[in-house]
């Protein structure tokens, strides 16, 4: 029976690690067992930045943004003699099983500390919702509301002025954050990784929404599609007739207040951990498939293939081309 677990954020910080972090906690702490947090990821695993916390840290943070035990990257773990540092800590405080919080690399070494006798469960914590074992990540639902408020923002100045405004968010080699929010938000134009328009298309169709007299276009984009935003906007201004600008909203996703329904999943996936390693289970990670929450080997989890979106991403740019045709 275990006695304490550990907790610790790894890679890129997410809105809801800090609900996920109180739901450890508070759930363990139901179950009789002591909490530990680990600073900065794995390298306060290795360096031995692990505190005991109980549920008065938990109250208090809830409702802040990115993670209060801080965030770390730390290639090196992948290093056996670099681990045995991490798991030499551990045992010294009789930790006996840790929450991961992250992305597809902080997983990875979960697993690897399972296999050197740490029992681990991983939750998915990335705005970028990239995580295929999960329909959300912790952190995606915030991000795409933060991203439309910035389309409503930007979509009353542009209508002000007859303008057309490019819009670049997060996401990697995922288009979630850029589709998602960009319907929400009313976008005219969406390009997303695996529907990615050229340059020209994108000016182009700015050009055929000018001619239709529409007020104002919002184009949102994923990142890594374009060398340079700022000079796509010159094209399309060049092309369409608008004055063009483009806003790269950057690390403004990451941060900020959670949803009411980014700390509803997150607290959820976190109690579900919790009860898996009072029942010895280790090398899992949690997800949630509809409203059910579910547990995989992370391995499996790794290497389910992501689910196209591009069906979505079609239906909404026929009504696009439809709705503004000559």
């Amino acid at each position: 029976m275990i006695k304490r677990i550990g907790i610790l954020t790894s890679g890129g910080d997410s809105q809801g690690m800090n609900a996920a972090i109180a739901g450890v906690i508070k759930t363990a702490h139901a179950k009789g067992l002591e909490t530990y947090i680990v600073r900065d990821g794995y390298l306060g695993l290795v360096n031995d930045w692990i505190e005991s916390v109980d549920n008065n840290f938990a109250d208090s943070i809830m409702r802040w943004g990115g993670t209060i035990i801080g965030s770390a990257r730390l290639p090196e773990f992948k290093e056996v003699s670099v681990r045995e540092k991490a798991v030499a800590n551990l045992k010294k405080r009789q930790i006996d099983a840790l929450v991961v919080i992250g992305g597809d690399g902080s997983y990875q070494g979960a697993q690897k500390l399972t296999d050197m006798g740490i029992n681990c469960i991983g939750l998915p914590g990335t705005i970028d919702n990239d995580i295929t074992s999960s329909d959300y990540t912790i952190g995606f639902d915030t991000a795409i509301n933060i991203v439309v408020e910035a389309i409503d923002r930007l979509r009353d100045t542009m209508q002000s002025h007859h303008r057309c405004s490019i819009v670049e968010v997060m996401g990697h080699a995922c288009g979630d954050i850029a589709l998602y929010a960009g319907i929400a938000g009313g976008a005219d134009i969406i390009s997303i990784n695996e529907a990615a328009l050229t340059e020209e298309e994108i000016a182009e169709r700015a050009k055929q929404l000018f001619l239709a007299n529409k007020r104002s276009v919002v184009i949102v984009v994923s990142e890594m599609i374009y060398p340079d935003v700022h000079a796509l906007a010159k094209k399309v201004e060049a092309t369409s007739g608008y004055i063009t600008r483009a806003t790269v909203l950057g690390h403004t996703q990451r941060g900020g207040v959670p949803t009411a329904m980014e700390r509803y999943r997150a607290f959820r996936m976190a109690q579900f951990a919790v009860k898996q390693l009072i029942a010895n289970k280790g090398g899992l990670a949690i997800g949630n498939i509809g409203d059910e929450i579910v547990a995989r080997p992370i391995m499996e989890a790794l290497n389910i293939p992501r689910a196209s979106r591009k069906d979505i991403w079609l239906e909404f740019d026929e009504l696009n081309n439809n709705m503004y045709k000559k």
